[in-house]
């Protein structure tokens, strides 16, 4: 419990956060890893890079610092986090080595302004809020580890297909290779990948969606290949995937995590967008929807920059065809000839608010979203212009959790 002089004193940082923050936690992150490099098998090097993962934790703690009186307001956002936290594999010793470093970035950054009453203060602030992480994580690791075909730490998976959806999506078929249960999973969630690529000194993890619907005795994600270049060393992982991990070969895996979940109670209409390689937690709430709740309406909207680089197109529509309460709309950024001639695209351009108000035909539906950032804006800005409530608007960031202010839309 903080005192009332603690809280007040974490108050008076908050301007001083709003403007340094992402500086302190450049800073941050630039002693841990020199401190201890090892902890780079667990961070995803291609965030770091290019500045997403010290944005998001600046925007954390910022978030942390604002809430200090009501800490119960950021319960949503630790749990989010704390998903991700169990999939890497971040355990209760990690934490203090993060408030080391931490501390000693604020101090870095503000020097004489950074009070020893102010280090306090947020030295005591901070563990707080890493036993709430801690409290919150070590429920989820228990029951990852507990549920049936469930386990702790990373697993075995070897791939049994791997099948090309697109010129830039390739599917991945894994099984485990002890030819045990799996463990089920929330249409909407993601798997941890963990890889020692030849040649690189750390670990290499990323977290993909599960793109089929649960109950299978494969769990299958859809990789897009990203070609690393400069400051965006993603492609690593995305090439190795594509040109090198073939068919018998083995990974690691986490156990399924993640809170962006399909609500399969609320028998409203829902509403599913996507952009790019976004439709792959769209595909497996749809096809959990169109399994399992067949009276249920559904509106499943793609924006993709062509037919080329459509995934799972002639899936889709083949569903369509069996499923009666399902109807599909395709945004092409850019269509080729053969897309006109074929009609295989129902708007040009971007997603927008008239266009969605002449395909959904009942706005009081429940909406789910994901893709590039620009896209997130764009639909998270005309959803709320329409007036749907935030209540029933759901969003999923691939990566450290980004802004969805407004801004013009580029992709």
């Amino acid at each position: 419990m903080l005192s009332e002089k603690t809280i007040a004193v974490i108050k008076s940082t908050v301007p001083v956060l709003e403007v340094h923050g992402v500086t302190i936690t450049k800073r941050f992150y630039e002693l841990l890893f020199t401190n201890h490099p090892e902890l780079l098998n667990i961070f995803n090097h291609a965030n770091q890079k290019q500045g997403r993962q010290q944005t998001a934790l600046a925007n954390a703690v910022y978030a942390a610092a604002l809430h200090i009186d009501n800490l119960a307001a950021i319960i949503p956002a630790v749990k989010q986090i704390a998903h991700k936290h169990r999939s890497l594999g971040v355990l209760p010793e990690h934490y203090p080595v993060v408030g080391k470093y931490l501390l000693a970035a604020i101090k870095d950054v503000l020097g004489d302004a950074a009070t020893d009453e102010i280090l306090q203060a947020w030295a005591d602030a901070y563990g707080v809020i890493a036993d709430a992480f801690i409290g919150v994580e070590a429920g989820m690791y228990d029951q990852a580890a507990k549920q049936t075909g469930g386990w702790d730490g990373f697993r075995s998976f070897r791939l049994e297909r791997k099948m090309k959806e697109s010129s830039v999506i390739t599917s991945f078929y894994l099984e485990p290779e002890d030819g045990g249960p799996i463990a089920a999973f929330e249409p909407g969630q993601y798997v941890s990948v963990k890889l020692q690529i030849e040649g690189e000194t750390y670990t290499q993890i990323r977290q993909y969606s599960l793109s089929d619907a649960p109950g299978k005795p494969y769990y299958r994600i859809s990789v897009k290949r990203e070609d690393a270049h400069g400051d965006h060393p993603d492609g690593k992982i995305s090439t190795f995937l594509h040109d090198s991990f073939e068919e018998g070969g083995t990974l690691l895996l986490s156990a399924p995590a993640g809170d962006f979940v399909l609500d399969q109670s609320d028998e409203r209409p829902v509403v599913l967008l996507s952009g790019g390689v976004g439709i792959t937690p769209m595909l497996s709430m749809l096809n959990v929807l169109a399994e399992k709740h067949p009276n249920r309406k559904v509106t499943f909207i793609h924006a993709t920059e062509n037919g080329e680089t459509h995934a799972f197109r002639q899936y889709v529509n083949k569903l369509t065809e069996r499923s009666p309460q399902l109807d599909v709309y395709y945004c092409y950024r850019q269509p080729t000839a053969e897309d006109r001639a074929q009609s295989r695209f129902h708007k040009e351009g971007y997603v927008d608010l008239p266009w969605l108000k002449s395909v959904i035909a009942d706005s009081g539906a429940h909406y789910y979203f994901c893709g590039p950032v620009p896209f997130m804006r764009a639909v998270n800005s005309a959803l709320q212009e329409w007036g749907i409530p935030e209540s029933d608007i759901r969003f999923e960031f691939f990566g450290p959790m980004a802004s969805l202010a407004p801004a013009e839309q580029t992709v």
